[in-house]
């Protein structure tokens, strides 16, 4: 990422505040910031290591879940070096290009996190709905496919987004406060109408995450009708126990998600400083707890990463 000191700051670029009204607290807020990454590296990166070691895990379950690390591995990278620039150094400069390709990239990662979640849950449907056709409707090129189309609709939904902003004029006031080029702050900016980036922000959210979720809910609908029809209760529990991970997945990132969406639009009695922590927890906490929480449900997972923590 293109960064460099306030003082020095070039007429076309951009200057991140981090956290206005708690720049004395900075160098603090930046130790949970480095532990929470780190955490989240660490685990999102043993994943990658255990499922690439173990041949019995290359199947696409697991498959997903690698695709899941690597987003969450890539999100917070995104921002969290450029906010420790920010609160170590007091290098808050950031190019126009530098910005608009830290926008990018980090909405891409996050709507490619989204179609993720939603593969998963069909691929938790048709474990338990039609497990004897399992093998056929779903396996690893099968998924893998199915990540490259996510990939390129996360692309073609978040191109636009940089691509009109770097054709429309800036006000003189490049402040922006926050820790990161985050689509509204940047809007924000704009010394001309904004309607149209209004209002496809605003497709995006409800058309995209909203369509994503409905498609949950319509798999897990359809799993929960399946359980309901088996007579014993074991084998309610053992459905069930197969989604619980996907379900806790699922809420730690779409809860902290729809709530900082909605607090940016029409939470203006929030504090500007909670509006920007919310959003930075929300790019750092899921991807540090996602490892953690197949760790503890899936045994099969957990007995492999024993196994090497052992052998260590």
């Amino acid at each position: 990422m293109a960064v460099f000191n306030i003082t020095h700051s070039h007429p076309s670029a951009f200057i991140l505040m981090g956290i206005p009204g708690l720049e004395a607290a900075h160098v603090l807020i930046s130790i949970p910031f480095s532990i929470f990454y780190i955490i989240g590296l660490l685990g999102n990166f043993t994943i990658l290591f255990v499922v690439g070691k173990e041949r019995t895990l290359h199947n696409p379950m697991y498959l997903l879940l690698c695709m899941l690390a690597l987003t969450d591995i890539a999100t917070p990278t995104f921002v969290v070096p450029n906010a420790l620039c920010i609160f170590w150094f007091n290098l808050k400069g950031i190019t126009m290009g530098g910005c608009l390709t830290q926008m990018f990239f980090l909405h891409t990662v996050s709507l490619m996190h989204s179609t993720i979640l939603v593969t998963m849950a069909f691929d938790r449907y048709v474990a338990i709905c039609k497990p004897l056709r399992y093998s056929i409707i779903l396996n690893n090129t099968r998924i893998a496919k199915l990540g490259f189309v996510g990939l390129i609709r996360a692309v073609l939904f978040i191109l636009p987004l940089p691509l009109v902003l770097s054709r429309q004029p800036f006000c003189a006031n490049r402040i922006i406060p926050h820790t990161q080029c985050e689509h509204i702050a940047v809007v924000k900016k704009l010394c001309g109408d904004i309607t149209v980036n209004t209002i496809y922000g605003l497709v995006l959210f409800f058309v995209v995450n909203m369509s994503d979720l409905t498609l949950i809910a319509l798999s897990y609908g359809l799993i929960i009708k399946a359980v309901l029809r088996l007579s014993s209760k074991k084998a309610h529990q053992k459905a069930l126990n197969t989604c619980t991970a996907h379900i806790c997945v699922m809420l730690t990132y779409y809860t902290p998600s729809l709530f900082s969406n909605l607090t940016n639009r029409i939470g203006q009695g929030i504090a500007p400083h909670i509006h920007i922590i919310l959003d930075d927890l929300y790019l750092l906490i899921p991807p540090m707890l996602n490892p953690i929480i197949y760790g503890v449900k899936s045994k099969e997972l957990r007995d492999k990463v024993g196994k090497y923590i052992c052998r260590k």
